[in-house]
């Protein structure tokens, strides 16, 4: 395994395969941070140039974090086929690069051979490719999962309604979700970050939410995004819930920051499974983004692309329904500028994809960033082109309990109609009936939420 390269007259040497991965990533302020960055144009070059020649077989020989020490390696080494990985174990990185672009690969062909990747691979191969490259990858891999609804099939853009309330008053959260209905979100899920992450709390917000949702016959499904634990606490007592929701990272050190770890998620899905109300069988939802393991010192000297990677890598293990990263949240300490934002969601959503993941991106971004709401919109036109199954939906862009900015509800269906997209379709059917969409596009009811104060439903 060669990790020297000769560029322009110089010499650069790598330690390690970590190393490599580290200093060919594209510049983020968290690598930076981490010290893992390379510190020169020409440095990152010759780190790419030793990347684009290692063997899949070097990557999958040399985790960032050693499988004796941690649960997340266990869990993508021991999950990977075998007979598919001895296919390609010889192929470089630049060869499966090169192989995934070929316009004569489908993306029955890439999903097939993603099997047998593991998440340094899928890492590696993304560090090697511009913004179009992922674009164009991306796009050519569907992947659906089924909860109550069927999302990911070609063709669709799924929303996130995303109704938070800096108090978790009910008579605040419920007008923001009926707006929220009525510009056409909350097809991929009815999700709330609460405030109060107590038990009765959660069972009060998704009692109502499982009666509005049943009342108006949406087809959708309901989460409350508190810790896990909580949730199976609520569902225990009897409250309804379709899915789980949890922040997972990419480490086992990460995930005892999160408060969570392999056993612990593995119940859960299984409760989901016996107790929770909706069809399934895909009923986890994930939360990521790059950054979130140097937040906790849990990052292993990793760079953050390859530690977000590892994510998907464990999130794969629960079939999931949903899977996110919220790409500007965590702030500019990780993604300093609107450019590194753009990045890096193309980044995590292609790696999603690769990974065999139902992937969205919260196209979103902190105040402190060096960006702003121009940013989002760019992200969100990129993505929708490269088959993302959804985005994240708040009242006005502006989420007043998160302080964070995201996309607003009304730019759901501007995207839809720029990219030539649509809802899932039976929420587009139930669209139709409540008299909020007619081919395709929305009526003059959009943006009203007073048509759910009307017991009769809209005329």
């Amino acid at each position: 395994m060669n990790l020297k390269t000769r560029l322009f007259g110089e010499v650069f040497s790598f330690d390690s395969v970590k190393e490599v991965l580290g200093k060919a990533n594209e510049e983020k302020s968290g690598d930076q941070l981490a010290k893992t960055a390379a510190e020169s144009v020409t440095e990152r070059i010759a780190a790419k140039t030793v990347l684009s020649n290692l063997l899949l077989a070097d990557l999958r020989n040399h985790p960032v974090v050693p499988y004796e020490e941690d649960e997340v390696t266990r869990v993508i080494q021991d999950d990977m086929n075998e007979k598919i990985y001895a296919e390609i174990k010889n192929w470089t990185a630049a060869e499966l690069r090169e192989w995934i672009l070929d316009d004569k690969i489908r993306g029955s062909d890439i999903k097939r051979i993603s099997r047998g990747l593991s998440s340094e691979m899928i890492a590696a191969v993304t560090k090697l490719m511009s913004d179009l490259d992922l674009i164009y990858a991306a796009k050519k891999i569907n992947i659906t999962a089924h909860c109550n609804t069927t999302i990911g099939r070609e063709g669709t853009l799924a929303m996130r309604l995303q109704p938070n309330h800096p108090t978790d008053d009910i008579d605040g959260i419920m007008p923001s979700v009926m707006e929220g209905f009525s510009y056409g979100n909350g097809d991929a899920v009815l999700g709330l970050n609460p405030v109060n992450d107590g038990v009765s709390n959660v069972e009060n917000i998704l009692k109502h939410f499982d009666e509005f949702k049943n009342k108006w016959e949406i087809p959708t499904q309901i989460s409350v995004l508190a810790h896990i634990s909580t949730q199976m606490k609520a569902v225990k007592n009897g409250a309804p819930i379709d899915m789980f929701f949890q922040s997972i990272a990419g480490s086992e050190k990460g995930n005892e920051a999160f408060g969570v770890d392999v056993e612990l998620l593995t119940e859960a899905r299984e409760l989901a499974l016996k107790e929770g109300t909706s069809a399934g069988p895909n009923v986890m939802y994930f939360e990521t983004g790059q950054g979130s393991e140097l937040s906790s010192d849990a990052h292993h000297s990793a760079d953050q692309l390859t530690m977000e990677a590892r994510c998907y890598g464990l999130a794969k293990r629960f079939e999931p329904f949903l899977v996110n990263t919220v790409v500007g949240f965590i702030g500019p300490e990780y993604l300093y500028d609107g450019k590194q934002m753009i990045r890096a969601g193309l980044e995590d959503h292609f790696m999603g994809k690769l990974s065999g993941i139902s992937m969205g991106v919260d196209c979103c971004y902190t105040n402190h960033m060096k960006t702003d709401q121009n940013d989002v919109e760019k992200l969100a036109v990129l993505l929708a082109n490269a088959g993302c199954n959804y985005f994240i939906g708040v009242p006005v862009g502006d989420d007043v309990m998160l302080n964070y900015q995201a996309a607003g509800y009304h730019d759901a269906q501007a995207v839809r109609e720029v990219v030539g997209l649509r809802p899932i379709r039976e929420f587009e059917e139930w669209l139709k009936k409540m008299g909020l969409m007619k081919n395709g596009r929305l009526t003059s009811k959009a943006g009203d939420p007073s048509i759910f104060l009307n017991s009769n439903g809209v005329k």
